[in-house]
C-alpha cells in the first residue's frame, strides 16, 4: 500500500521519525552497485548495521550538516520556484512509503506534479552543472548517481514519470524527464529483498544473544542539548 504523509516537513523530527529504520530512495546506491547487482561492500553493510540499530532504538542519531548541504537545501527551494514559474503548479508533500512487497521503502520527493508526476530537485557545483549539460541534457539523460533514487521513486509512488531537475545558481537550469525502467526497478527490488532478509537475521541474533547469558548490561540514552 502506498502511504503519503503529506503534513510532514523534510528534515523535521516527524520526517526523521517516520523514515526511522527504513530503506529509502537516496540511500538504495548503498545497496545497488552501478551495474545493478546488490552490494555487498563495507558501506552496504555499514548500512544494515545502521538501520538496524535504527529498529532497535526507535532513535536515529544525528549527522553533521554541512555548509554544502545548506546550501544545496536553499538551492531546491530555488530550483522548484523556478520549475513551478516554468512549468506549473508543484505539490510539496514530505514523505512517501510502500510496503507492497513484504517489507517498506521510502521516498521523499521534491514535489508531486498532477497525478502522474514527480520532481526531483538537486543543487550542483557549477563544474557539475556544466558536465550535466554538456554530457547528459545533450543526450536527454541524466548522471547516472541519481538513477538509483529516481527509479526508486518512481517504484514506490507508481507514478509515470519523474522531473529530475539540476540547479546552479548563475548557470541554466536543466531539467530532464525520467520515465520507469524494468530492469533497474528489478535490480532494486532484488538488492532491497535479500538486504530486508539479512537484516532481519541480524535482528534475530541480537535478540537471542540479549538472553544467552553474555556480559550485555543495559543502559539508558542520554538526552543531549546543543550548547550554544
Amino acid at each position: 500500500m502506498i502511504s503519503y504523509h503529506s503534513d510532514i516537513i523534510q528534515g523535521s523530527e516527524e520526517w526523521l521519525a517516520a523514515r526511522c529504520g527504513l530503506l529509502t530512495a537516496s540511500e538504495m546506491k548503498l545497496i545497488v552497485t552501478p551495474t545493478l547487482k546488490a552490494a555487498s561492500n563495507e558501506k552496504e553493510r555499514a548500512h544494515l548495521y545502521e538501520l538496524l540499530a535504527q529498529r532497535i532504538t526507535g532513535h536515529v542519531e544525528a549527522r553533521y550538516i554541512s555548509d554544502d548541504m545548506l546550501r544545496g537545501q536553499e538551492d531546491e527551494i530555488e530550483a522548484r520556484f523556478e520549475y513551478q514559474k516554468a512549468y506549473g503548479e508543484v505539490l510539496e508533500v514530505g514523505f512517501i512509503t510502500s510496503d507492497k512487497w513484504g517489507f517498506t521503502i521510502g521516498y521523499s520527493p521534491d514535489g508531486l506534479i498532477g497525478s502522474t508526476g514527480l520532481l526531483e530537485c538537486k543543487s550542483r557545483a557549477q563544474k557539475h552543472q556544466i558536465r550535466t549539460i554538456v554530457d547528459y541534457v545533450s543526450v536527454d539523460g541524466i548522471d547516472p548517481d541519481f538513477m538509483l533514487q529516481c527509479q526508486t521513486g518512481l517504484l514506490v509512488t507508481e507514478r509515470k514519470w519523474i522531473d529530475l531537475v539540476s540547479y546552479s545558481a548563475g548557470l541554466p537550469m536543466a531539467t530532464v524527464r525520467v520515465f520507469p525502467d524494468a530492469k533497474i526497478q528489478g535490480a532494486i527490488i532484488e538488492a532491497a529483498t535479500d538486504f530486508e532478509a539479512r537484516l532481519s537475521a541480524a535482528h534475530d541474533k541480537y535478540q537471542s544473544l540479549l538472553t544467552s547469558g553474555k556480559r550485555l548490561i543495559p543502559t539508558e540514552r542520554k538526552i543531549t542539548q546543543e550548547m550554544i
